[in-house]
């Protein structure tokens, strides 16, 4: 299992600066190391075996999985439903009748490893973006004051660098943040539009999947449809065509086990539940973003949580001078900062603005 997993262990690792916050996290670290294992998962002959194996009389095995696999296997939709063994061979797998029964192709399992490390990639580009437009600005002005044992004099000459800092470019980071507002959004976008992409991918059935799973749980065994049978079914058909002896085309139906569809079909399931989850956060997330943009006076209570150790006055003062860039900028050193020289800073700093007001 380890072989398998140890790729993604370099993405584990904590940043010594934080640069965002946790709801982006989910999306850039939690949902790429999920999307990335399960690809990695289903490519793993270790643990599930082929990804197919057909029976057939009169073809050779080899033949029969390579051609099921490049062309696709079927099963019969109406058939889902009825006793195995006596009714029907496996659900969805039964006799049927050409241009009468509907018949149901499954392609997509061939491409779930591409689908899901696309979609990786997808969820680390806003990240990606973060880290280009920021520049390493928050890890340059932190400048070592993560670390609570700093020297007298460093402190003092490092505060004094910030302070200078703020005063320099006061009114002038709005740009700076608007950016990671962007990246937010590009986050929600994502995630929402990779549920409608996912459910283009599994032809319709992934935007009601995990509900109808959960569904299935609760119904009785006699009237129920498994719908992990129906999106990735564990038996199909598969129909091969040659010639016969007198030059007549022959037809061959087997059937083939897909050991794949076990992985998928939990997969997929998890995959809908998080996706749900994620998408609301990050709803929640831009709420959130947009009440702080809007309003001066949640600024002011998000930075009065942040430096709960310094003077409310204080805070008040610095808050009064600050437009959405500064407070952003000064909010994200607060996440990295020691709060004990975090509460000194705002103390520096409110003394210089008002320095800066009777001039």
């Amino acid at each position: 299992m380890f072989d398998v997993f140890g790729s993604v262990k370099g993405l584990l690792k904590l940043d010594s600066v934080c640069i965002d916050n946790n709801v982006f996290r989910l999306h850039y670290k939690a949902t790429v190391i999920i999307l990335i294992a399960f690809s990695l998962l289903v490519t793993s002959r270790q643990y599930i075996g082929d990804p197919i194996d057909c029976i057939v009389d009169e073809i050779p095995y080899a033949v029969m999985d390579t051609y099921c696999w490049i062309y696709s296997t079927f099963t019969i939709p109406n058939r889902l439903v009825g006793r195995v063994g006596k009714d029907v061979a496996q659900p969805g797998v039964a006799s049927h009748v050409d241009g009468e029964d509907e018949v149901k192709y499954h392609k997509y399992y061939q491409w779930v490893c591409f689908v899901l490390f696309f979609q990786a990639i997808l969820f680390y580009v806003p990240r990606y973006l973060w880290k280009t437009w920021e520049g390493g600005r928050v890890k340059m002005l932190v400048l070592d004051l993560n670390c609570p044992v700093v020297g007298e004099e460093c402190k003092a000459d490092r505060k004094k660098l910030l302070v200078d800092y703020f005063h320099t470019n006061l009114h002038t980071q709005n740009f700076y943040a608007f950016r990671f507002f962007i990246c937010e959004v590009l986050n929600f976008i994502n995630v929402v539009g990779q549920i409608y992409f996912m459910d283009f991918f599994l032809d319709g059935e992934f935007s009601t999947y995990g509900r109808d799973v959960v569904r299935f749980t609760e119904m009785e065994p006699e009237e129920r449809e498994d719908p992990m049978a129906r999106v990735f079914p564990k038996v199909t058909k598969c129909t091969f065509h040659k010639y016969g002896p007198s030059g007549t085309v022959q037809r061959f139906d087997g059937l083939c086990v897909l050991p794949l569809n076990i992985v998928n079909e939990k997969i997929y399931v998890f995959l809908w539940f998080w996706f749900i989850i994620l998408s609301i956060l990050s709803g929640i997330s831009l709420i959130y973003r947009a009440a702080v943009v809007a309003g001066p006076r949640v600024r002011l209570y998000l930075l009065r949580a942040r430096s709960r150790l310094a003077s409310q006055d204080q805070v008040e003062a610095v808050a009064r001078k600050l437009q959405i860039g500064d407070w952003f900028v000064l909010y994200q050193l607060g996440k990295n900062i020691d709060p004990l020289i975090y509460k000194e800073l705002m103390g520096d700093l409110a003394k210089k603005f008002e320095g800066k007001d009777t001039v």
